[in-house]
């Protein structure tokens, strides 16, 4: 830490670095102009840098440069299970990678304070209308995932800076929003802003709280948990400024799907956007939140509010430590973070939205940013009069209803005025309709604290959105089985058959594979159509039902009005549920100082933790790039999902089969997720998913859809894992060629192992969504992007070909895609090297982040003796 600029926090006994007289010797008046997050990048270098290069750091915050990289170090690291997991399993695989070539292996830790949340492992088996879902879905949990909790205890026990919140406590994000995140850290006597990286895309959602909080793929996590800088250049910073409030009967849902179209059409990937404006003041730090929490879904890398009295009250009613409170307020209002010193804060562009124009909305059917006014949904032929038979399912079944996600648990209005909804149907002998799936899977357990306290959860229960969890469930993918005369009937009249949830993911085959298309709505919607039953249904204007003198009744009759929802709120809403949560949860939670051997003791019969190959193999070797087949022929918007799906297993899958060979009952066969820290049953997921389509399979002209692959020299059409497990016995090296946007959504690291155990050693898109292009790069594979108006179609690339890549790499620098045409004709293509930064590049060329780590922790160990 350096001692230049840092100076007593007046008020505490505490210092801090005043960045405003760095930046401003540097550049009268500067510190001024600078936006909230340059501050606080500026405030980690001033704290941070090494003096040698600092100058010349800053000055690429103030002269907004982007030509030189700068080294960013996030305070701590957060993980929900899926990616913490196979991170942690990365750094035991690298402890006994290390331990085999003479090193200590006690001594690999993270450096960097890393959280563990598990909260992605658990299925809806149970739905809400079972009074003892909870117990008996908790169950299901440990006996499906006893290998992972094993290693997961182990890892907290076995490595330092690790803390661990066990299952049943909650979604990572919300936790973190509501207690994990202090907004000012406190170390060795400096109060600095809190910053993180974080193992999932909605990482961002701590970014309503002023902390800058970024997702990032778990293999850059890893690098970061090491204690290796996070690299940046200057990102693009947007301001978005909101005008105007929300209009009755709006909620945060309907604000954030309103957003996410405008953003999305607006280009703001890999952007950090910072809202300001008159309407931020009409938002609370929940509906905050709630925008922030959809930063991937906009495509942007962060969504920052700044600190101000929103934020204060929110800590105070989340039951934060007064001295917290108080440190809080006093040190954004002495460093310039304060909603009011940010006046004068000038931004590349300006983006502006006015709330007051939001209607009610959904967003589907495919994807977040596809904005759908419920208005709207008869014209655009979604819902309308459907004749159905009396005891059949209707055309549209919803078939899954979940009130899920940290995205609108957070929220209190938005779940009070869930359970308002469901009072006011009960009131009336409103019913669900007996094929949709409900749940209630609340981010907090204070959630059900303040829905009990206003009586709404009994409401809710009636309904059948009963408590069925504290984790992510149904936005994951994880939805659990359905009845079977259900899902025989789905089957037998090849149904249109939906879901309906309160997420920020709805890809198609996600959320439930027997729910064709997915819906993005509120809580309260989300109750509606339950009720509804269909998505070919006005929910504005249709009759939900007749109460008991026969009379129709609709949404307006059930919507609770905005008033009674804030007196609700004002009422039931108290700091003591979150002390009554949290405090003990983080007692137990907390390091004990208890080791365990430093080597894990692999399970060898485990389809959950297996040792990773990173230095085995095909990874062991050198990667040519030349003589690359091509897996396969993508078009655009290939998100992480096909890359790597993390929603139920089917038995007559690849990796369904794999699981039936190693002694698994089909009913434990769990999520994809859960199994990727096993390689040999996450590598069947490479391309897994039934909804992609590889343009190098045909038939009659058409792509076919599914997990299928072309083996060339042959052209042999085979299930993508035949033609994977074809390919790496003949030692072939592949390649990927794609649209834009190549590896939108989640953040899965296995996106990108799955391709590199393949043998693929680069990938050619036409743009890369930003955090699997690190991925991909963590892996060691390389990520080349096509010039402008030139792709697979203008190349005329059918899949026959073979490709090589000359050229020297450098970051960003311009390489060859050399095309060998099966005719013996030879074409040369540039293509940009997306490894953007020095670091990057260093990465790359060691193979991976792992290796890179190995061989300076060896290089370094060496040195020292």
């Amino acid at each position: 830490m350096n001692t230049a600029n840092r100076k007593p926090l007046p008020g505490t006994k505490l210092d801090f670095f005043d960045t405003r007289t760095a930046i401003d010797s540097l550049q009268p008046g500067a510190y001024d102009k600078l936006p909230y997050t340059s501050r606080v990048l500026a405030e980690n270098l001033v704290r941070r840098c090494p003096p040698a290069t600092l100058a010349a750091s800053l000055r690429q915050i103030i002269e907004r440069k982007r030509d030189l990289d700068f080294p960013w170090f996030p305070a701590r690291v957060v993980c929900h299970d899926i990616l913490g997991q196979t991170a942690l399993v990365d750094l035991a695989g690298l402890r006994d990678a290390i331990a085999s070539q003479g090193g200590d292996p006690a001594l690999v830790n993270p450096v960097v304070p890393t959280q563990l949340v598990v909260d992605h492992s658990l299925a809806v088996e149970c739905g809400g209308f079972d009074p003892d879902a909870f117990e008996k879905n908790r169950a299901i949990e440990d006996r499906r995932n006893e290998d992972r909790f094993h290693f997961i205890d182990w890892t907290k026990k076995a490595f330092r800076n690790v803390d661990v919140i066990p299952p049943g406590n909650g979604i990572l994000h919300q936790i973190n929003l509501e207690r994990m995140s202090p907004v000012v850290q406190v170390k060795d006597g400096v109060a600095f802003p809190d910053t993180l990286v974080g193992t999932d895309s909605h990482t961002p959602m701590v970014d309503a709280l002023g902390v800058i909080a970024i997702g990032v793929g778990g293999l850059e996590a890893e690098s970061v948990m090491l204690g290796r800088a996070s690299y940046m250049r200057l990102p693009d910073i947007v301001g978005v400024e909101l005008s105007g409030r929300p209009g009755p009967g709006i909620t945060a849902t309907d604000v954030v799907l309103s957003l996410t179209e405008f953003l999305r059409k607006e280009k703001v990937v890999g952007a950090y956007l910072e809202f300001f404006g008159a309407g931020t003041a009409n938002l609370t730090l929940g509906d905050r939140a709630t925008i922030a929490n959809m930063a991937p879904e906009f495509g942007a890398t962060a969504a920052m509010f700044y600190i101000d009295e929103q934020t204060i009250k929110y800590l105070k009613l989340t039951g934060r430590d007064d001295e917290l409170v108080k440190l809080v307020e006093t040190y954004a209002k002495e460093t310039g973070l304060w909603g009011d010193s940010l006046g004068n804060a000038e931004y590349e562009r300006v983006l502006k939205f006015d709330l007051s124009t939001v209607v009610r909305t959904l967003a589907g059917p495919s994807n977040p940013h596809r904005r759908l006014p419920v208005s709207e949904l008869a014209a655009r032929g979604i819902s309308g009069k459907v004749e159905n038979e009396p005891g059949l399912m209707p055309d549209g079944a919803v078939i899954i209803a979940a009130i899920t996600s940290c995205t609108n648990t957070n929220n209190p209005r938005n779940m009070v005025a869930a359970g308002l909804l469901a009072r006011n149907a009960n009131r009336l002998g409103l019913t669900r309709k007996p094929w949709a799936k409900t749940s209630l899977a609340p981010g907090s357990k204070a959630v059900t604290l303040y829905l009990e306290e206003a009586g709404l959860l009994p409401e809710l229960e009636q309904l059948g959105f009963g408590v069925v969890a504290y984790a992510c469930t149904s936005c994951n993918g994880m939805s659990g089985a359905l009845d079977p005369v259900i899902q025989k009937e789905i089957v037998e009249r090849d149904l249109y058959a939906t879901a309906v949830l309160s997420g920020n993911r709805n890809f198609d085959g996600r959320i439930h594979p027997y729910a064709k298309q997915a819906f993005l709505a509120s809580p309260p919607l989300v109750v509606a159509y339950a009720i509804a039953g269909t998505i070919r249904f006005d929910i504005e204007k249709d009759v939900l039902g007749t109460d008991s003198q026969g009379n129709p009744v609709t949404l307006k009759d059930i919507w609770p009005s905005d008033e009674e929802i804030d007196v609700t709120v004002a009422a039931a809403v108290k700091p003591e549920q979150f002390r009554k949560v949290y405090e003990p949860m983080f007692a137990v939670s907390a390091d004990t100082g208890e080791r365990a051997k430093p080597l894990y003791d692999w399970r060898a019969q485990s389809t959950y933790i297996r040792r990773p190959p990173y230095w085995e193999g095909a990874l062991a070797g050198e990667r040519t790039l030349t003589g690359m087949r091509p897996l396969a022929v993508l078009g655009d918007n290939i998100t992480t999902d096909h890359l790597s799906p993390s929603n139920a297993i089917l038995a007559d899958s690849a990796a369904g089969e794999y699981l039936t060979k190693m002694g698994l009952p089909e009913e434990d066969f769990n999520s994809y997720a859960t199994h990727r820290g096993d390689h040999l049953t996450a590598q069947r997921a490479t391309f897994a998913n039934p909804t992609l389509l590889n343009e190098m399979v045909r038939k009659d002209g058409k792509v076919q859809a599914g997990s299928l692959a072309r083996i060339e020299p042959e052209g042999k059409v085979t299930r993508m894992w035949e033609a994977i497990e074809t390919y790496m016995e003949r030692k072939q090296p592949l390649i990927v060629i794609a649209g834009a946007d190549y590896g939108q959504g989640s953040s899965r690291d296995w996106a990108a192992k799955g391709v590199r155990l393949a043998g693929a050693e680069a990938i050619v898109a036409e743009g890369f969504e930003r955090i699997h292009r690190t991925n991909l790069v963590g892996m060691g594979v390389l990520p080349l992007e096509f010039k402008p108006g030139v792709n697979r179609m203008t190349l005329d690339i059918d899949g026959t070909e073979t490709f090589d890549v000359t050229g020297e790499r450098k970051p960003r620098a311009d390489l060859t895609l050399v095309i060998h045409r099966k005719n013996g004709e030879r074409v040369e293509v540039p293509v940009t090297c997306r490894l953007d930064t020095a670091e990057e590049l260093s990465i790359y060329e060691a193979g991976g982040v792992l290796q890179r780590f190995a061989q300076d922790f060896l290089e370094s160990s060496q040195a020292a003796a």
